[in-house]
């Protein structure tokens, strides 16, 4: 599995981020993730809105994984965004989403692919990751707490 680092780069996180909706957050997470994803913004927008059709990525706790396969991402590429207010995801506690960690891979990608969803999902099951991450107040201080 990749580093979160390798993956994450510093200019894919964005804190207290403007949105009030998860469609105007896959549309931001579009803008940030179009150049290097090797997909357009609208491309990154239905990856998303596709897979989340199949049931909310929220995994509950204020927590999101937002992720799709696409056959023209040519590699694994993330974004974390930190929401200025949370927004509704769907999440299975029913409480509202702050934290997005957001993961677009290569169709062919699949074990990759779960490795990291499952490396994130234990991360975020952390009280004090989650907590760190609300505090954090600029994007190298995530990269830190999110990397093994």
């Amino acid at each position: 599995m990749k580093a979160i680092g390798e993956i994450l780069p510093v200019s894919h996180i964005v804190l207290d981020l403007d949105v009030s909706s998860k469609k105007r957050l896959f549309e931001e997470v579009g803008k940030l993730l179009e150049t290097d994803s090797g997909l357009s913004q609208s491309d990154v927008f239905d990856c998303l809105f596709a897979r989340e059709k199949l049931g909310s990525t929220g995994l509950g706790h204020g927590v999101a994984i937002p992720h799709g396969r696409h056959a023209n991402v040519s590699h694994i590429t993330a974004a974390f965004v930190r929401t200025a207010e949370a927004i509704d995801f769907d999440a299975p506690d029913n409480q509202p989403v702050s934290l997005i960690f957001v993961l677009l891979v290569p169709e062919q990608a699949t074990g990759e692919h779960l490795e990291i969803l499952s490396y994130l999902a234990s991360q975020f099951s952390d009280k004090n990751v989650r907590e760190l991450l609300q505090k954090c107040t600029d994007a190298a201080e995530v990269t830190k707490i999110l990397s093994f």
